[in-house]
């Protein structure tokens, strides 16, 4: 059976491989449609609301949001700013690569930021570990559909993936391995300016890639062009 016409048994055992073409992909970085743009936000947004389910536990963040924490902690400047700041600063190293933006590139930087500086000061705080782990566990899988939302409007890579791609492609190391090893250099670096490592960024590293790949079947049954 083809990508494209998964079982919902295998999306669950095995997710989808590939990016789906989607009714709201679009044709250019950009150009979107009222359609793409709506998909792309609440993608987004669901990507820093899941960060913040994540920060709200204090039981460890993902490697960016580690150093964006870690950032706050030396500056006193608000998370969601720290963010904005490390987006702008990473997209900036594209121009010796020659990676190009899209209107999503632009779009992530601002919206995640913002989402997950509101999403932490309206939230509660998570204060027990029996709800502290299902909060984690359904950070991911929120961090996971934004992303599966995102990738499908194929309006450009936000800045980090940007950075991971553009880097794959000039040195010929596997994404994979560009991809660790960036996360390990950022997570060092949060860690040492006083950001949370703990259970949570665990469970993030094990569990993203396959929740991105599970939403990503979803997408593929659920939002097929005509």
């Amino acid at each position: 059976m083809s990508e494209d016409r998964l079982s919902w048994r295998e999306i669950i055992l095995r997710g989808h491989r590939t990016i789906p073409h989607t009714s709201w992909r679009s044709d250019s970085r950009w150009k979107a449609s009222i359609k793409t743009f709506l998909v792309l936000l609440i993608g987004l947004s669901c990507f820093g609301f899941g960060e913040a389910l994540l920060v709200i536990t204090g039981l460890g963040n993902s490697p960016w949001v580690v150093l964006s924490e870690g950032l706050t902690i030396r500056t006193g400047i608000d998370i969601g700013w720290t963010t904005f700041i490390v987006s702008v600063v990473v997209l900036l190293l594209w121009i010796p690569l020659k990676e190009r933006p899209g209107l999503g590139t632009l779009a992530n930087i601002v919206v995640i930021a913002f989402v997950l500086e509101l999403s932490i000061n309206v939230l509660p705080k998570v204060e027990t570990l029996a709800v502290g782990i299902p909060t984690v566990i359904a950070g991911v899988l929120t961090v996971g559909i934004g992303s599966s939302l995102y990738l499908t409007c194929n309006l450009g890579p936000g800045p980090r993936d940007g950075l991971m791609t553009s880097l794959h492609n000039k040195t010929g190391v596997r994404v994979s391995r560009v991809r660790f090893s960036l996360e390990i250099v950022v997570l060092t670096i949060g860690y040492l300016l006083g950001g949370t490592v703990g259970l949570a960024t665990l469970i993030f590293a094990g569990g993203i890639g396959r929740a991105v790949a599970l939403w990503l079947g979803v997408v593929s049954v659920l939002a097929k062009p005509k």
